[in-house]
């Protein structure tokens, strides 16, 4: 069985797009579930009788957060005391 992901790439009240990159396809849906039923009916129109063959992921987008890490001061040398 083959995998396709799709990503959620933006997600607003009562409206959510996803894209995978192969096959390039694009999905709108209201919500989670109507999305997952939007890729499967993607895939049919690509893939026709062998979309059967492909398992449908909806992933979020990772949420980006700012490091904890610290830059060293400026003129000191990193791993020097």
């Amino acid at each position: 069985m083959r995998e396709i992901v799709f990503r959620v790439l933006h997600e607003q009240p009562g409206r959510l797009e996803a894209q995978a990159d192969d096959p390039a396809l694009t999905i709108t849906a209201p919500s989670r579930e109507e999305l997952h039923h939007e890729a499967r009916e993607a895939l049919i129109q690509h893939f026709g009788p062998a979309h059967a063959a492909w398992r449908v992921r909806i992933r979020s987008a990772p949420v980006l957060q700012a490091s904890s890490h610290r830059l060293p001061r400026a003129g000191r040398a990193i791993g020097c005391s």
